[in-house]
């Protein structure tokens, strides 16, 4: 997590009671939770496999207690989208950061995989909870370029957590596979931090559209505008694909050119991730015209993915992944600003829940992907360059329906950031 001397300072123009550091510190902590349950179970995996060897299934269940959660989320964020607009962000958040401790624990003490594999369910619709809340709240707190920035500061922290949770799991697993499991009990630290420390949006009055936006919900109710939405939404599940394609299979590209040390993988893995944080705090720099550029951040993710394709060597390969995950860096939080200033007060719940339901489905759908293209071209790294040539025509596409949409709405926020 960054220091509060990181943060971005509040906007005083574009708030009337903007709340400090310490909110924004809390969110972000609560957006690396489902990072946490994506990868900190990874290094574990081969001792719980010998664990459960005699019991029926474990082959395909063992990775399921990794995978599970993720699908259980983007099956049920948009619900929790519902919810979070209808019972409230901060009290859902704070019930499912307790729910999320308890079932993430479960673990500790089952003896059945199946058991296991069905608290990992539950921990993934905490999850979407969770990230839905969070996501939700930074919009309601911050408006303007502060809530760019801190949208693109909470996609670096959940990928630079990514990295320090798979060392955590690492040097927790040799102790026992079980042993990991005991961080997922911040959430008992983090849940009495956010009752306290969040102030309530609905009735606080901290953003000026917020307060606009609600009363006039309330004063001509309106049906979710989907359209508005939906085609963000279905670019970021091609994004999100996008966004883990190196993280997933860098390992396996390494060993297909004869990379076997652990050391020189998780090495290559963190320089990957250093450019994508590198990306994520480029787009705190730039503060407008998101919408116009997107066409070229797909580009340079493309590049990377042929530069991938064409390696022969290490220092290519981590040449087209730094250009790469340079490029997603930039690209999630553009993907999310877009989403959320898309999203009125009333809406910002289910429009946060349906985003994530996207993006966590690209997540899950990506190794599916490059699988079903090295079946069919014979390696990964062939399949890795198809996806680049594929985020080229996505790239082109996008230029005209990117022009049209700035002509058709100069004036939006979207594009005045």
């Amino acid at each position: 997590m960054p220091s509060s001397a990181a943060l971005p300072a509040p906007d005083r123009t574009a708030a009337s009671a903007v709340p400090g550091r310490l909110p924004a510190v809390l969110l972000m902590t609560g957006s690396c939770l489902p990072v946490l349950g994506a990868v900190l179970l990874a290094p574990v995996l081969p001792r719980m496999r010998e664990h459960f060897e005699d019991v029926s299934g474990s082959a395909a269940l063992v990775p399921l207690v990794l995978t599970v959660p993720a699908l259980s989320l983007t099956l049920l964020a948009p619900f929790a989208g519902v919810m979070v607009d209808r019972f409230g962000r901060r009290r859902l958040l704070v019930v499912t950061t307790v729910l999320y401790a308890l079932f993430g624990t479960v673990p500790l003490w089952l003896d059945s995989l199946y058991g296991i594999v069905a608290s990992r369910v539950l921990v993934g619709v905490a999850e979407a909870a969770i990230m839905t809340c969070c996501t939700t709240l930074i919009g309601d707190y911050y408006s303007g370029r502060v809530r760019d920035r801190y949208l693109a500061l909470q996609t670096m922290c959940a990928s630079a957590s990514a990295t320090v949770f798979f060392v955590l799991g690492g040097a927790l697993g040799a102790a026992g596979w079980r042993a990991p499991f005991w961080l997922y009990g911040v959430g008992l630290l983090l849940a009495p931090a956010m009752a306290k420390a969040l102030p309530a949006p609905a009735t606080g009055g901290f953003a000026q559209d917020a307060r606009a936006d609600q009363a006039s919900a309330e004063a001509a109710p309106r049906p979710f505008p989907v359209r508005r939405l939906a085609g963000i939404c279905l670019l970021t599940v091609f994004g999100a694909v996008v966004f883990y394609t190196v993280p997933v299979e860098m390992s396996f590209l390494l060993d297909d050119l004869g990379v076997e040390s652990t050391g020189v993988i998780g090495a290559v893995t963190a320089i990957a991730s250093v450019a994508t944080v590198l990306g994520s705090v480029l787009f705190t720099r730039f503060t407008d015209g998101w919408l116009r550029r997107l066409p070229g951040l797909f580009v340079l993710c493309a590049a990377g993915f042929l530069v991938i394709g064409i390696a022969d060597s290490l220092p290519l390969l981590i040449v087209g992944a730094v250009l790469n995950c340079l490029g997603t860096g930039l690209l999630l939080p553009s993907l999310l600003t877009l989403a959320m200033a898309r999203l009125d007060f009333s809406d910002r719940g289910r429009g946060a829940g349906l985003w994530t339901a996207a993006f966590f489905l690209g997540e899950f759908v990506c190794p599916l992907v490059l699988l079903g293209g090295k079946g069919a071209l014979g390696d990964l790294a062939s399949a890795v360059a198809l996806l680049g040539l594929a985020t080229l025509l996505v790239a082109a596409v996008l230029v005209p329906l990117t022009r049209r949409s700035q002509q058709s709405r100069p004036g939006h926020a979207a594009e005045q950031h």
